[in-house]
């Protein structure tokens, strides 16, 4: 009988990441089991550094070959690169909405405003944006940038670069897919600590 109890509690611990077709599907079933572990959008310091902090685009065509790099520096100064080609632009996020603007030509810069519930990070630059997305934010933290195009059922996946970079697509989703499989092994260890000293303690009153 004991035997099967600690069975039991290795199986629940083995958490499988189910077989989707694409990457849409992947996010679409990994996003609800992640969200409430996301930081906010202000906070600039998961995705924007001084020194500034790569971000790898993320995607899943067959005919997608190109390194894409992504940087939202200070000043809300956006880059970026297709396989060393870089275009510039400025990204803000709307205070207390986790929404992001991504502007693309027109000049960067501006001030790096603040989270009180108003437009951050706009301002300064020159000239007429050549393209404008509002994002929603659909799951950040230190190693993974999740944006969902506002409207649409479509994905902006990015990961760090020093993490995602080389990886296949479905490796990066098996990162992804960590943090909810580290999380739920943690829940059951604790559930199952408890559950072994409530039989250790019956077996001891019994006994």
């Amino acid at each position: 009988m004991e035997n099967k109890f600690l069975e039991n509690i290795a199986r629940s611990l083995n958490v499988e990441l189910p077989y989707r077709e694409n990457l849409k599907e992947y996010l679409q079933l990994i996003l609800p089991e992640i969200q409430s572990w996301s930081e906010d959008i202000s906070e600039r310091n998961f995705y924007s550094s001084r020194g500034g902090k790569p971000w790898m685009e993320i995607r899943d065509e067959d005919n997608f070959n190109s390194k894409v790099l992504h940087f939202f520096n200070d000043q809300s100064e956006y880059i970026r690169s297709v396989n060393g080609d870089i275009t510039r632009g400025k990204w803000r996020y709307m205070g207390d909405t986790n929404k992001f603007i991504i502007e693309l030509g027109g000049g960067g810069g501006g001030g790096g405003g603040s989270n009180k519930g108003k437009d951050s990070g706009g301002g300064g630059g020159g000239g007429s944006p050549k393209s404008s997305e509002l994002f929603d934010l659909a799951y950040l933290d230190a190693n993974f940038f999740i944006l969902k195009k506002s409207g649409r059922d479509k994905y902006f996946f990015m990961g760090r670069e020093g993490l995602v970079g080389g990886l296949e697509w479905r490796d990066c989703i098996e990162l992804l897919f960590n943090n909810y499989r580290n999380r739920h092994k943690n829940y059951q260890l604790a559930v199952g600590a408890i559950l072994v000293i409530v039989v250790i303690v019956i077996l001891l009153s019994v006994f």
